[in-house]
């Protein structure tokens, strides 16, 4: 299997090309801070966690939304933000304590709702969900990445 080294942007960590799959590594911005690894999950399109996500299953619930029917429990979930307002907060929060949450979360900026939720599921819970706030040309390039790994500020990717 050849390889070959290629920056990915300022900022970015080398990426690797084989023939079956490529990796990267991406530093960006330790919202909540944390380790979690896991299948990605991902949309470019913003989610409304009040009627869009099941707290109770895990499950993206939003038939319009690309990801509708998917289970993101346990995964890493990419969204550039969510859309709508703190009640966001309430259902990442039951989700986190029904044992439903996401993994991880990337986003392409900070999201003060779903920041918020992770800090207060730490201490009512102490189980804080990482999340990691990417640059918006480096959030794109995670179209199609195959599995995440979020370690503080730093996202390793492997691609399809």
């Amino acid at each position: 299997m050849t390889t070959e080294q290629t920056e990915k942007g300022a900022g970015t960590g080398a990426q690797v090309r084989g023939e079956a799959e490529s990796s990267a590594q991406f530093r960006g911005q330790a919202v909540v801070p944390g380790t979690a690894a896991g299948e990605a999950l991902v949309s470019a399109e913003p989610l409304s966690f009040w009627g869009g996500y099941s707290a109770q299953t895990g499950e993206i619930i939003d038939r319009r939304h690309p990801l509708s029917g998917q289970q993101a429990a346990g995964k890493i979930l990419v969204l550039p933000f969510t859309r709508g307002s703190s009640t966001t907060t309430a259902i990442f929060l039951e989700a986190v304590r029904a044992g439903v949450a996401p993994a991880g979360l990337v986003t392409d900026r900070p999201d003060v709702f779903l920041t918020l939720a992770s800090v207060v599921a730490e201490e009512m819970y102490g189980r804080p969900v990482p999340i990691v706030a990417l640059r918006p040309d480096e959030f794109r390039a995670l179209a199609t990445a195959r599995e995440l790994r979020i370690d503080q500020d730093i996202l390793s990717v492997i691609y399809h």
